[in-house]
């Protein structure tokens, strides 16, 4: 049980709760709050954040992205600790526990929503695997960004609402932005192993410069969505994130300072920024409506 738990990454699971609870934020600002579509939501989305990081788990493992020189936690696959085998039915069970919710909130919400689970569950696949895996390509980034912040926080929104509100649509900005901020360290880590295994992200391609600017990039799109909000007509609790601001700035001095293994508290803790900012964004919206 313990490998399944370490090969599921408990810790990347935030990234998975925090859209989920934007997104119905925005659905109790909008008036259409819905407790059993919401937590189908975030059922789904956990499902899928495991059975995405199975396949990554595994794919890379088979691509020999992951290696005795890997500087990032182990991985279950690399390291023998579960066999290829044995985690591709992991992953398949886990997109299968998946599917339930979104046949409940198909059931609930339509067609749209067996679009974004099709979606969702072929892009955690090919993330790695498949002919194309899009992480191998410089994709990775614009992958998390969409999928774990426009498509998690308004489709979190649509199936309570049935409504894709322009609130959803900014309040999944910073969401997404967090989220592939997150990737971003993991790159930056990884750059120089990723590019002998031809693994090549963003990171791999921009570099170390490129890759710090970019995780910059991010923070300031996150923090200056807050502003947006209440510029076009939000109330000022929109504006709690920016508490968070003076973690965010630490984060930014410690990418551009750090290389190799440091990196890794510094990913854990851009996890957790994640966390405190969604939290605070889901009380700003919620109190402001």
């Amino acid at each position: 049980m313990k490998r399944w738990v370490l090969a599921a990454r408990p810790a990347t699971l935030t990234a998975a709760l925090v859209p989920v609870a934007v997104g119905t934020a925005c659905a109790h600002a909008e008036g259409g709050l819905r407790w059993g579509p919401a937590l189908a939501a975030l059922f789904g989305a956990i499902w899928i954040q495991i059975g995405t990081n199975f396949a990554n788990d595994v794919f890379d493992a088979e691509k020999g992205a992951d290696t005795d020189a890997r500087l990032g936690p182990t991985r279950a696959v690399a390291a023998g600790l579960i066999s290829p085998r044995a985690m591709r039915v992991g992953m398949a069970l886990a997109f299968g526990l998946a599917t339930l919710s979104g046949v409940y909130l198909a059931w609930t919400a339509g067609w749209p929503v067996i679009a974004i689970g099709v979606a969702s569950v072929a892009s955690g696949i090919a993330y790695t695997g498949g002919p194309f895996p899009l992480g191998y390509h410089g994709l990775g980034d614009l992958f998390v960004m969409v999928f774990f912040g426009f498509v998690a926080v308004v489709g979190t929104t649509y199936v309570q609402t049935l409504e894709a509100p322009a609130l959803a649509w900014l309040a999944a900005v910073p969401v997404g932005a967090l989220a592939t901020a997150i990737l971003v360290v993991n790159n930056l880590r990884d750059r120089q192993t990723d590019a002998v295994a031809g693994k090549r992200t963003l990171a791999v391609r921009l570099g170390r410069r490129g890759a710090v600017a970019e995780y910059a990039g991010l923070v300031a799109l996150a923090y200056a969505t807050p502003v947006a909000l209440v510029a076009l007509g939000r109330g000022p609790w929109v504006l709690l994130p920016l508490a968070s601001a003076p973690l965010a700035a630490a984060l930014v001095r410690r990418v551009a300072q750090q290389e190799g293994r440091a990196l890794n508290a510094t990913l854990a803790h851009t996890a957790q920024l994640l966390l405190v900012y969604g939290a605070l964004s889901t009380t700003g919206i919620t109190l402001s409506s």
